[in-house]
């Protein structure tokens, strides 16, 4: 089974209606988590892949590299400085210049679905705080070069919402191709 934000937060304790504990042990927990990997996810971008196919958007890659520049916290000197980087959109869409982000509800803290861990949440804080400032940071640089940015969270991929996400991307490219 394939487990969703939105199929998590409806699993209820049927005693006392609150959302049920976690069903693994924190050994187990910790191996899951560490099988989950950045690409290739099924729920994100292979159901993304399945949408752009479905639909004959043709001219995207998946995972092109991409080179920005940035300001960013020297730690050895204590200053802001400009500074070369590269990152992966999932996919891009090279001659429109769009690049297409699909974040996970939980590794980015969709407003809607994400749920705080209750373990270890110093960590869990940070790592949600640092994936948000580098998801900023990418769709800045991008823009600066003048492409443009479609973040879609994960629950936006959902088989209910494919009209409103192709128009939604429809919507882009028109932009893209004027």
């Amino acid at each position: 089974m394939s487990w969703n934000c939105a199929a998590a937060r409806t699993l209820v304790n049927d005693y006392t209606e609150e959302p049920m504990p976690d069903i693994f042990t924190r050994a187990k927990r910790s191996d899951v988590m560490s099988r989950i990997r950045s690409r290739g996810n099924r729920n994100t971008e292979l159901r993304m892949v399945e949408v752009f196919r479905s639909n004959g958007m043709r001219g995207w890659r998946r995972h092109a590299r991409l080179r920005g520049e940035g300001q960013v916290t020297d730690r050895k000197i204590g200053k802001r400085v400009l500074r070369s980087f590269t990152f992966r959109p999932d996919f891009i869409f090279p001659k429109l210049k769009v690049a297409v982000f699909v974040d996970g509800c939980f590794w980015h803290a969709c407003p809607k679905c994400y749920i705080r861990p209750k373990q270890n949440r110093t960590f869990w804080d940070e790592k949600r705080e640092m994936n948000q400032a580098r998801d900023r940071k990418q769709s800045r640089a991008l823009r600066k070069k003048g492409w443009t940015v479609v973040r879609l969270w994960e629950h936006d991929l959902a088989k209910k919402r494919e009209k409103w996400l192709l128009g939604k991307l429809r919507r882009v490219f028109a932009m893209g191709e004027q």
